[in-house]
């Protein structure tokens, strides 16, 4: 039996402050990913989490790609397979 032991949802917080793309490992398709924008002007004057799906590979090539704002949930914030990742581009 495979025991992976990744990171705790506070551990892959820390990796995103840290300038980091994280993803659960336990998350169906491969390619997705969240990262932390930093506010580059003053329309978004806030930090916020987001989900980008644009290396998304699924057997459809039609699927939607998006990047998107992300709110995490109960099962994200009590995972332990938060890993990180490089960030992927089409």
């Amino acid at each position: 039996m495979n025991k992976f032991k990744g990171l705790d949802f506070g551990q892959a917080l820390e990796q995103l402050r840290a300038g980091k793309n994280v993803a659960r490992r336990g998350w169906n398709g491969s390619g997705i990913y969240i990262g932390l924008h930093k506010p580059v002007n003053e329309f978004m004057t806030q930090e916020f989490i987001y989900i980008n799906t644009t290396g998304l590979i699924t057997d459809n090539d039609e699927s939607p790609k998006s990047l998107v704002p992300w709110l995490a949930s109960q099962t994200d914030m009590l995972a332990n397979d938060w890993v990180v990742v490089a960030a992927r581009s089409k």
